[in-house]
């Protein structure tokens, strides 16, 4: 566990990445085997190959089972797994019908702009046919395009809303996954002055039984602990920093890209009530390409949707206790006066109870990173207390992104088509003007 720890020094912060939405994997995935045991969002696969036999913990084994386009539509079943390749593509997958919306929209608003602009250009008419006016057409454009604007509005205060909170509540998840990192570092380093302590009573005895390089030994492990303690939190703060920098600048993205949004979509509908036919057609094709953007955010917040009886003396309190039968020692060792234990003893035994207690205070921590109980536990923390703000949040990003996108769509091609039918409006009044 000590060189697992030493190896994969980024091994908390990465959890983040499983929402940012906002982590990476634990251990190595495997694909499902014909033999699990089955909980909940867990599963524990044990491959046995002759007598060695090793366990796999899979991550939302049910949540991220999903068909990978680029593996033949094969349904993947490994977990979650930000190392695994399939893992990816088919996340990816789930993302392909709004990337794909994305491209429809460049390609063919793109070759129906070219085909505006070439009539304008090629067959110029300053005049509109006859009877080009409709007042029914006229009053249903400016209905659908008032409509349209306000759903693009209501879309970038849900996405404006959304990125704030989804901000703080991705923010509280890593500064939890931070400090378990930092707890599990300090009982580390805690564990390892234990070490001393059991050196010095190991060596202090002069037990026969010990093997003679017993203190080097538990140098060996104190130095490995020491060392992985102090890496897990240099690595932990360094990423930890890294990641807040990138939910401060995804914040920043999507506020950017709600504000754009929105000026684009009140500049439309005005430029278009008042006629101005030049700005018009320059702020489709701004938003010709902000939508296509919108829909790939879209994609990638897609990508980114878990007590003491019997009279019995504590461990804390034995040393206070013992030292009421502890006597004055003579020269040769014995005892000279009313007690039972010179302070030769006394000493070694309130040394044994420090050792003692690190054992039983710290042994079930470390009992519980060996078999990755501490990483379950984490990852139930995780899926209790933040993946629900978690992932209703990244819905209202996904949800206004998604209804900026479709309404800024619809109002560009609104926008033509209005400022079509005002020009002839204009134009029929004149003309009555003109008869009258």
């Amino acid at each position: 566990m000590f060189q697992f720890l030493s190896s994969n020094p980024s091994f908390f912060p990465l959890f983040l990445f499983l929402f940012l939405s906002s982590a990476a994997s634990t251990s190595p995935m495997h694909h499902l085997p014909d033999e699990s045991v089955e909980t909940n969002e867990t599963v524990l696969n044990k491959h046995g190959n002759g007598g060695n036999t090793s366990t796999t913990l899979l991550l939302a084994p049910h949540r991220t089972n999903r068909p990978d386009i680029f593996n033949h539509f094969q349904p993947y079943t490994a977990g979650w797994n930000l190392t695994n390749y399939h893992y990816l593509s088919s996340v990816i997958s789930s993302a392909v019908p709004l990337i794909v919306a994305a491209v429809a929209w460049l390609v063919v608003f793109g070759v129906c702009l070219q085909l505006i602009c070439f009539c304008y250009c090629c067959c110029p008419s300053s005049t509109p046919p006859p009877h080009a006016y409709s007042k029914s057409a006229y009053v249903s454009s400016f209905i659908f395009l008032f409509l349209f604007t306000i759903a693009a509005i209501g879309g970038c205060l849900i996405l404006y809303s959304g990125q704030g909170k989804l901000h703080e509540s991705t923010s509280q998840t890593l500064h939890f996954l931070v400090n378990q990192a930092h707890l599990t570092a300090l009982n580390l380093r805690e564990v390892s002055d234990y070490f001393d302590t059991t050196k010095q009573v190991g060596l202090a005895a002069d037990l026969s039984f010990l093997p003679p390089d017993f203190g080097d030994q538990i140098d060996h492990v104190k130095t490995k602990l020491t060392s992985a303690s102090l890496l897990l939190s240099n690595k932990t703060d360094h990423n930890s920093h890294n990641i807040q920098q990138g939910l401060d600048t995804m914040r920043l993205a999507l506020i950017i890209v709600s504000a754009v949004m929105l000026s684009v979509t009140f500049a439309g509908f005005l430029c278009s009530l008042l006629g101005i036919q030049c700005l018009v057609y320059f702020l489709v094709v701004i938003g010709w390409i902000l939508v296509a953007c919108t829909f790939i955010l879209c994609a990638g917040f897609l990508f980114l949707h878990n007590c003491n009886n019997l009279q019995q003396v504590t461990l804390q309190d034995a040393n206070a206790v013992w030292k009421n039968y502890t006597c004055e020692a003579s020269s040769w060792g014995r005892c000279v006066s009313v007690g039972r234990m010179t302070p030769t003893v006394y000493t070694q035994l309130g040394a044994l109870v420090n050792v003692t207690y690190g054992l039983y205070h710290y042994g079930p921590f470390l009992s519980d990173l060996v078999d990755c109980t501490f990483v379950r536990e984490t990852f139930s923390a995780i899926t209790h207390n933040y993946c629900p703000s978690l992932s209703l949040f990244t819905k209202w990003i996904y949800f206004g992104l998604l209804l900026v996108s479709v309404a800024v769509m619809f109002s560009l091609i609104l926008w033509i088509i209005y400022d079509t039918h005002h020009r002839h409006r204009r134009y029929t009044k004149t003309m009555r003007y003109i008869v009258r």
